[in-house]
């Protein structure tokens, strides 16, 4: 079998540098080093800073695309090339100018969670805050098709010695999501580490400026993303979504026990009744229990947690996630207003939280 530089380099053009968007042949990160010998594919890609923490996941990444686009019979030798580190970097970054630090957290999928991030992350900035949200959510993104900025492209600014990823600003918002760095139909491949060194690039490689609210919406279940997110963040709390029905709480349990636990210990802001009831539009004043009532408000007095809201299931809030138009930006309808209430509250939590609690601790593992 004859293997030809071209389409080594055509495999390697598949791979994009999720920091610009650009792919490696295009950023020339691959040097003009390329040997090939029988079955033996040997290079080097090189990368501008000594700690890049996106040099492990692209090394791996590369490897991937010449065995799906070239041959997997191959033996493929990479070398990551960096420059001299001329200072170490900080072991503790500070975070402080992110404010403060919420994820919004579920149990399992399905539930609305990120309905309730973004709608909160607006709510806020409605109240005269300014909010930063980042969708950690790095193999299902859907922050940009809820916000309507699927088309958006951040790109990276040199800013006091550093270059740092700009990021999207939408109703008065700084967002990121790894799906800006995505084909709206392309699949997120990426084993744990490589997802979790993305999403830290994300959040301190970015110019995210002095913030009062940092939104975390978070990856349903418990995971690596959530791990990472303990070990690089001081979480000032976190907001549990469910749905009233059982098999959702059971899971909402185990999201409360991941965050309290001792190793971890982020208090609990609180927990939100998502899809609390239906009502249908012809019928205001009716309400429907489709998924059992006041689920998530008995967990809530059982667990001794403040209730932040119920939210209910309504089309016209999937209609506004689905047009990029979120519910909270009509606070005269009833769901608007549902979210503009969950982000008071939200404030008044964060402010008892840090009067009668240290500061949250990241995590630190051996």
């Amino acid at each position: 079998m004859d293997i030809y530089p071209k389409q080594i380099m055509d495999a390697l053009a598949t791979v994009r540098y999720p920091g610009t968007g650009k792919n490696i042949v295009e950023a020339g990160m691959v040097r003009d080093d390329l040997r090939i010998s029988g079955l033996h594919v040997q290079f080097s890609l090189m990368f501008d800073r000594p700690t890049d923490p996106f040099a492990k996941s692209l090394v791996k990444a590369a490897e991937a695309a010449i065995h799906a686009y070239v041959s997997k019979a191959l033996t493929v030798e990479i070398q990551a090339v960096m420059p001299d580190a001329k200072q170490s970097s900080p072991s503790h970054p500070d975070y402080s100018h992110l404010g403060n630090i919420i994820a919004v957290s579920s149990g399992k999928g399905g539930v609305g969670k990120s309905t309730v991030a973004v709608n909160l992350a607006l709510g806020l900035a409605r109240l005269g805050h300014r909010v930063g949200l980042l969708d950690c959510d790095i193999f299902g993104p859907s922050v940009p098709k809820m916000l309507n900025t699927e088309d958006a492209r951040p790109y990276s600014e040199h800013i006091d010695g550093h270059d740092l990823i700009v990021p999207v600003e939408q109703y008065g918002v700084k967002m990121l999501s790894i799906g800006f760095f995505l084909r709206p139909d392309q699949a997120t491949i990426w084993r744990g580490g490589m997802a979790s060194n993305a999403l830290k690039q994300l959040i301190g490689e970015a110019a995210w400026g002095e913030l009062d609210y940092f939104i975390l919406d978070t990856p349903p279940g418990t995971s690596d993303i959530h791990l990472t997110l303990v070990q690089t963040l001081p979480i000032t709390g976190a907001v549990i979504v469910s749905t009233p029905q059982q098999v959702a709480l059971a899971d909402a349990r185990k999201g409360i026990d991941m965050y309290t636990n001792d190793k971890v210990n982020v208090p609990i802001l609180g927990l939100v009744e998502n899809m609390a009831w239906f009502t249908p539009a012809e019928l205001p004043e009716n309400r429907y229990y489709l998924f059992g009532r006041d689920g998530v408000k008995q967990l809530a007095e059982e667990m001794q947690l403040p209730l932040l809201a119920q939210i209910p299931l309504v089309q016209s809030i999937c209609d506004s996630g689905d047009s990029g138009e979120p519910a909270v930006l009509h606070p005269e309808q009833p769901t608007g207003q549902a979210f503009l209430h969950l982000a008071a509250r939200v404030v008044t939590q964060c402010d008892r939280r840090n009067t009668e609690r240290p500061a949250t601790q990241v995590v630190h593992t051996k």
